[in-house]
Parts: structure tokens; sequence; C-alpha cells
């Protein structure tokens, strides 16, 4: 190779790197600068709202930078207080779809803090499906007045990518498999497997025999492996 060739080669690898470093730096400000812009529109709006309203009342001399916004801060505190302490947010919570947005009472919202605290899991979505959720509970079913005839176990079935909303399936304990992995990797892998975990480690029921757990792990595709 010629003194010039080198000389182009090196040039050329140096444009590479400094149009990768670019690039890179373009992905990191692009979504802070995004937010920036985001923050100001909605500043701004809220401001030229707030101002509007209070000139309605008051004289413009009294009207300072920031007042239309804190107008606006002080009608979001108090429309909280007065859904969350009044009988108006029990009324909202009876409206189909948006009324889980003001329930108070008779149960939580789903979230990251809380699915951390939950058993990951795998369940049959289908015979030929395993799918991903996380343990809420279990119930046992009582056919006849003798005892308990199975057990149900509730699953939440997160949607992807919002994770944080999802459905609740009652699945027979038997199509239910623990997973010994944290929470926070389940979460990963469910996000397009952007960080996916080494292995998946799966777990038997309290009180399982051994021969009936790797029954259950075949049905999964899962292999035969001993109880961890």
């Amino acid at each position: 190779m010629t003194q010039s060739n080198r000389l182009l080669a090196r040039a050329l690898r140096f444009i590479r790197e400094r149009v990768g470093d670019l690039f890179y730096g373009f992905v990191f400000w692009l979504p802070i600068g995004l937010i920036v812009l985001l923050v100001g529109y909605i500043y701004g709006g809220l401001e030229d709202s707030g101002v509007k309203f209070l000139d309605l009342f008051l004289p413009e001399t009294w009207i300072f930078p920031g007042f239309g916004l804190i107008l606006w801060i002080l009608v979001l505190i108090l429309t909280g207080a007065l859904l969350k302490n009044t009988s108006i947010g029990d009324s909202l919570s009876r409206v189909p779809v948006l009324g889980v947005l003001f329930r108070t009472k008779g149960g939580s919202v789903i979230s990251f803090k809380k699915l951390a605290g939950l058993t990951p899991c795998l369940f049959l979505f289908s015979p030929t499906c395993p799918s991903y959720g996380w343990i809420l509970s279990e119930e046992r079913i009582r056919v006849t007045e003798e005892g308990a005839d199975f057990s149900l176990v509730n699953v939440y079935y997160p949607n992807v990518p919002s994770i944080v909303t999802g459905q609740i399936f009652p699945v027979r304990k038997e199509a239910v498999m623990k997973i010994g992995n944290p929470s926070k990797e389940i979460i990963d892998l469910l996000l397009y497997a952007l960080r996916s975990p080494e292995s998946i480690r799966y777990l038997p029921w309290e009180n399982e025999a051994e021969d009936e757990f790797k029954k259950r792990a075949d049905r999964f595709g899962l292999g035969q492996a001993p109880i961890a």
C-alpha cells in the first residue's frame, strides 16, 4: 500500500469515527431537546391561558410573570383534592375505562414498584404458547361441599411496552410456572429483549413433588432440571 493510500485510509477511518461520535451525541441530546421543547410549550400555554384568566379579575399591574402557571398549579391541586376526598371521584370511577383513573377504593393500580414485589411466572396462554406474567394470588375452587377440587392462580398479563397496563387471567395452577428471576429481569426482557437474562430459572410450587414438577416443566418446553 502506497503512502497516499495509507493516508486516505486513515482519513476515512477518522471520518467514520467522527460520524459515529456525531450519531451518539445526537441520540443522547435528541430526547433531552424534545423534553425541553415540550416543557417550554406546556409552560407557555399554561402561563398565557392563566394570565388571560387573571386579566378578567385583576389589574394588569398586579399580574407578574409566573402567576399564570401558579394559578394552574392551584387549580390542579384543588381538583385532585376534590376527586380524592369527595364523592365526585367515586361517581367518576363508574365511568367505563376512564373510571379506573379516579378509583379511590376497592383496589390499587399496578406499578413498577408493585411488580417488583410480585413473583414472575410463565403461564400457558395457549397449549403451545407460554407467556410471561406475575402472580397476584391463588384461589381454591370448590365444586362440592367436601373440599376444594383445584386451584386457580390470578395472573397479571402485561401489555407491552407500557407494562403497567394489562389484563388479569385466572389460570389453572398446574399451567403456571413460577420464575426465580427478579422481576426487573423479566421487565427488561418484555421491553423487546433490550436486556436479556442469561437464563430463566423456574421453581416448583410449595410441597410439589419433583416428579410432578418435571412433568409440568415438559409442558412448557423447558426441559427437565432438578428442583432449585
